[in-house]
């Protein structure tokens, strides 16, 4: 397979992924959604400062680059291909080419990727995101743990190596976005999903 595609498949993905969602619905309803709430641009944020409804679009946008990177990837230089332009997808999205390179976290652009590239090991990581947030509230936490399995069921279910190196890659980028996260959980300052504070600048995702 020529280097060629696989560097095209991940341009196309990084101009997908900078396509951020988050950020044109906040336009549309007329703020900057990175100078408001927690000051990220990703879904969770948008749910809180905007609604349901903003946030079901946010989530639409964000899902579709994800498949439609992984796609053209896969398109025009297979499974690496598919690899390259999910992963541009998601540096995309968290540093967009089109919004001064102030993007959201990643989550739901990760979790689609994987969710092309490995329907079943997705599936596991995205049930157990819900479980750690239906227990805990924790949406950072969800996503967090979801990074660290990541890699962990890549060398269960016995995958290839190119495999691995994506989901070890795409583990450490998701838990990067995800550091100070990781210092309020520890500090015990993290807001949960649903209970809202009069001061909030965590990053959610």
């Amino acid at each position: 397979m020529p280097v060629i595609y696989v560097i095209l498949s991940a341009i196309i993905g990084y101009l997908l992924g900078s396509i951020n969602s988050s950020i044109i619905v906040g336009k549309a309803y007329g703020i900057d959604i990175r100078q408001h709430g927690s000051g990220n641009a990703g879904t969770t944020n948008v749910l809180r400062t905007l609604g349901k409804k903003a946030a079901l679009f946010v989530l639409i946008g964000d899902v579709l680059k994800g498949v439609v990177a992984y796609l053209a990837g896969y398109a025009m230089a297979d499974g690496i291909g598919a690899m390259a332009g999910g992963t541009a997808a998601i540096l995309g999205h968290n540093w967009p080419l089109y919004f001064r390179f102030r993007g959201g976290k990643g989550a739901l652009t990760s979790i689609t990727v994987v969710l092309m590239m490995d329907p079943l090991i997705g599936l596991i990581i995205l049930g157990v995101f819900v479980v750690v947030v239906a227990l805990t509230r924790y949406v950072s936490l969800g996503s967090i743990i979801g990074a660290v399995l990541f890699p962990i069921l890549a060398l269960i279910f016995n995958r290839d190596l190119n495999f691995i190196v994506f989901a070890l890659a795409i583990g450490l980028l998701v838990i990067f976005r995800h550091s100070s996260n990781i210092r309020r959980i520890l500090n015990g300052t993290e807001s949960k999903l649903g209970v809202k504070k009069t001061t909030e600048r965590q990053s959610l995702e």
